[in-house]
């Protein structure tokens, strides 16, 4: 019988936690006087009661650590349980949202999706545009501690590359996971102090600044306005690509970069890979748009990039109608939405460090076809790919290949057209944010999705950014029983 004191102990303090952080909000709702900063505190008082007594009724427990089983549980836990609360100041705020819709949007922040089911973000209180802010960047957070932490250990979708290969590259520099935890938090919160300082001096107020960094940083999305990026200048564009880029690529070769060693990302085969694959992706949107609207300018080439990257890091900010662009222009984004940023970064999706070892099982599987008597040993950047991480690899890649078939007939059975179904599907599970369709707002709202199509996307977005393989284990009974 798995003990579930230490997984409602932790699962408890989290919660407290997030109470604690809904106290900027109400202070942002004072300052702005709109009266709406009550609603945030009647939030944090729930929610701090809850987690304090959850943690309470859970401290007796030995500690001597999770086991694994208690890992893939407070994992899953942790994703499902925190929007329950962070829901709270949706349903008695000014949004009045109702639980599916709350549900929905607290999900998409901690899963730094972006989708959203509101619209009118221009007339909100900031007290609620903050919270949506802070639930990505808090989201963003808790997911590289857990890719650089417990998935390696868990040993699911090739996340132990970073157990074998990346923190030996750390050697006595973080020789512990506490320490790496602290490096992580001090690149995490020093890039969103770096983007904050950034977008005001070029012309964010220091409120959207701080937003927008926080949503940058952990390529989350969520905006300030209905515009997203459109509203805002050129140069604030071209900045935003640059932090939604650092953000997606592996975080333990930044923080050796700000310990001096700049060798490590310069050599990172994923980095390298990642920036190459958004040149080609670029090259191609803006050629065939160029030949398309007349000739090459500047607002092309900037708009391809803005919204390439942003759709491959999984941020999913936007700057125009990216359906305009062409046939050729929008599968390239679908099928980069579908590639997602490095392991071991804020970014979503499959990840390019999969592709990587699928690409080279397959030059290996294609020599071995041509000569059977050849031995070939499949190596990635120098190191050698065992047949267990190959393995998962394709176990993971074949899951989220089944999980967007399943969720897009399950969407499309819900009412929705063909296009909102695919679409729904490809955001939620991808963790990209945006959705195409009719039904979908100008604003880019899913305010007018079915509620049986809000739950299963949030459900997408929950088994997306945990991987799939990590929460589907749960539903086997041997788990249980182990």
């Amino acid at each position: 019988m798995i003990d579930l004191r230490p997984i409602g102990y932790v699962l408890g303090l989290l919660v407290a936690a997030l109470g604690v952080a809904m106290i900027p909000p109400m202070l942002v709702d004072i300052a702005e006087g709109r009266g709406e900063w009550a609603v945030f505190l009647e939030s944090a008082i729930i929610s701090l009661f809850v987690g304090s007594l959850t943690a309470l009724a859970c401290r007796d427990t030995r500690n001597d650590g999770l086991t694994i089983q208690q890992a893939f549980i407070l994992t899953t836990a942790t994703w499902a349980v925190l929007p329950l609360f962070g829901a709270i100041p949706f349903m008695f705020g000014a949004t009045e949202a109702r639980f599916v819709d709350a549900y929905f949007e607290a999900m998409s922040g901690l899963t730094t999706t972006g989708s959203t089911v509101f619209s009118g973000l221009d007339d909100l209180p900031k007290g609620i545009l903050l919270w949506r802010g802070l639930l990505q960047w808090l989201g963003g957070l808790g997911i590289v501690i857990v890719a650089m932490l417990f998935l390696p250990i868990m040993r699911v979708g090739g996340m132990q590359y970073f157990k074998s290969e990346g923190f030996d590259t750390l050697g006595k520099v973080l020789p512990r996971a506490l320490d790496i935890a602290q490096g992580l938090l001090n690149i995490y919160v020093g890039l969103t102090l770096v983007a904050v300082i950034v977008y005001m001096a070029l012309g964010m107020s220091g409120f959207d600044a701080t937003v927008h960094a926080f949503t940058s940083v952990s390529t989350g999305g969520f905006s300030t306005t209905d515009a997203s990026f459109a509203g805002f200048s050129h140069p604030l564009q071209y900045s935003a690509v640059l932090f939604m880029f650092l953000a997606s690529i592996p975080f333990v070769r930044l923080i050796l970069l700000s310990q001096g060693h700049l060798r490590p990302l310069l050599h990172d085969i994923q980095a390298r890979t990642y920036l190459r694959w958004i040149i080609y992706a670029v090259a191609i949107s803006a050629t065939w748009r160029s030949f398309e609207e007349g000739g090459f300018s500047e607002e092309i080439f900037r708009n391809t990039l803005f919204n390439t990257v942003s759709i491959m890091s999984g941020t999913g900010y936007g700057d125009g109608d990216v359906t305009l662009w062409g046939a050729m222009p929008l599968a390239v984004l679908i099928l980069l939405g579908a590639i997602g940023g490095c392991t071991g970064s804020t970014g979503c999706s499959i990840k390019i460090f999969r592709y990587l070892v699928m690409i080279e099982a397959l030059k290996t599987q294609l020599k071995r076809v041509r000569n059977p008597s050849i031995v070939v040993t499949p190596r990635l950047d120098g190191q050698v790919l065992t047949e267990d991480v190959i393995g998962s690899v394709i176990v993971m890649f074949t899951a989220f290949v089944l999980g967007f078939g399943f969720l897009s007939v399950a969407l499309s059975l819900t009412g929705l057209p063909f296009m909102e179904s695919l679409s729904g599907a490809w955001t939620s599970l991808f963790n990209v944010g945006p959705a195409f369709g009719s039904n979908v707002a100008s604003s880019g709202s899913l305010e007018n999705f079915p509620d049986a199509a809000k739950w299963i996307m949030s459900a997408g977005m929950l088994l997306g950014r945990l991987e799939l393989v990590s929460v589907l284990v749960l539903f086997r009974p041997v788990f249980w029983r182990g």
